[in-house]
């Protein structure tokens, strides 16, 4: 990757489906963007995608503060 193309990408990586956005909520220190954010909370529990979103979320309940 050349400095231009590093320099193009503007945002942070969600946790949910890993692509750079620029909107989103820090949950821990983990970012999820406002796309995922309105599909989590729309999702009904007897979704196949709840059970992902569950999966993916268990990585931003996981504290990457060490002491």
């Amino acid at each position: 990757m050349t400095y231009s193309q590093q320099s193009e990408i503007i945002g942070e990586t969600c946790v949910i489906c890993d692509k750079q956005k620029e909107k989103g909520i820090h949950l821990y220190s983990s970012f999820i963007c406002t796309d995922c954010e309105k599909d989590m909370v729309q999702t009904d529990t007897s979704d196949r995608k709840y059970q992902y979103f569950v999966e993916q979320l268990k990585k931003a309940a996981a504290s990457k503060i060490y002491s």
